[in-house]
């Protein structure tokens, strides 16, 4: 058989191997489920959590997929969440809708983004990024009439789902909206990462200048994903507006997108679930952290994160597979 005959067989082989939900998989969705039986009090947090996990997938498919490092990703978690919010104070309270047209407009602000975005790599990059980022800040803080400036959007009323729940004070309607919608977007993400599209996005992010030589379109799978992850994180947005019923200018804060970055790193970038581990992990110790020490919770969230980078380069959720395949062994 040909070499060039083979390389596609195999290829294809890798997907459905990949495509595979593993034992592992099944558990933690079931895992997701206990907080409703056993943790009640802590479902307004799991909400958080779950939203949280949206946002670093969302960072997760193109820093960890196809090598686009960014630091201003909250531009679009935070578009997300203005927009959800206007759209209630219009008079269409409809939450499924306002998810959708919230993520459109993200996503449509990304792909505009994009065409600036595939042009630049590396610590230039990283400044664009950041830029627009900080751009986006201040510019919804000086249009007080249209986003409340630094007292936030005010008046943001959401419908129950279906008209029949209402999104109640302990958080069961949250976290069971938010789960569903994380659930969603690890189902897009497993779709995209483990397909010809994921494979050609690994080939970009480990050497670009070998992408045109196999004619490979990489500028425009670059834009897909990117416009992919900016919807993604507008979605997110729009959940936290969504659960809360307010938006504030921190949604769109360097601090949340340096945030995300950190829940990446502790859990592991290009794995998939390592976001999802990070976001857990990171929220459940600032929830922990801040009632010991409100002001200088941060300082043992650098030396957790510290110490992972040390032990386990790959995240925690690398270090785990390592050991399970030296066992293996």
């Amino acid at each position: 058989m040909a070499l060039t005959e083979t390389r596609p067989m195999q290829a294809r082989a890798w997907i459905r191997r990949q495509s595979r939900w593993s034992v592992y998989e099944v558990l933690f969705w079931l895992a997701a489920l206990l907080p409703f039986y056993f943790m009640p009090t802590y479902l307004t947090l799991a909400s958080q959590v779950a939203i949280a996990a949206l946002f670093a997938l969302s960072v997760d498919l193109i820093l960890g997929y196809a090598g686009i490092i960014t630091l201003g990703h909250a531009m679009f978690f935070g578009l997300g969440a203005y927009c959800a919010g206007l759209i209630t104070k219009a008079g269409w309270g409809e939450p499924l809708t306002g998810l959708l047209i919230a993520g459109a407009f993200a996503a449509l602000v990304g792909w505009i983004m994009s065409f600036i975005i595939v042009r630049v790599r590396h610590l230039a990059l990283l400044m664009i990024t950041l830029g627009l980022g900080l751009l986006t800040a201040e510019l919804a803080n000086s249009m007080r009439w249209l986003t409340g400036g630094t007292d936030g959007l005010q008046g943001v009323d959401v419908w129950p789902i279906f008209g029949r729940y209402d999104f109640d004070l302990w958080g069961y309607t949250a976290y069971a909206y938010a789960l569903v919608v994380l659930f969603l977007g690890v189902l897009l993400a497993r779709r995209l990462v483990n397909s010809s599209f994921g494979l050609s996005l690994r080939g970009v992010r480990e050497n670009l200048n070998r992408m045109p030589a196999i004619g490979s379109p990489y500028r425009r799978h670059l834009q897909t994903i990117y416009t992919i992850s900016a919807g993604m994180a507008g979605v997110a947005g729009a959940l936290l507006t969504q659960t809360t019923e307010t938006v504030s200018l921190d949604t769109l804060s360097f601090q949340r997108s340096a945030d995300v970055v950190v829940m990446l790193i502790l859990g592991g970038t290009g794995r998939l679930y390592g976001g999802i581990l990070g976001a857990i992990i990171f929220m459940v110790a600032r929830d922990q952290l801040s009632d010991m020490n409100p002001q200088y919770w941060y300082f043992w969230i650098g030396i957790l994160l510290v110490v992972v980078v040390l032990a386990m380069p790959g995240g925690i959720l690398g270090g785990l597979a390592r050991l399970v395949g030296k066992r293996g062994a």
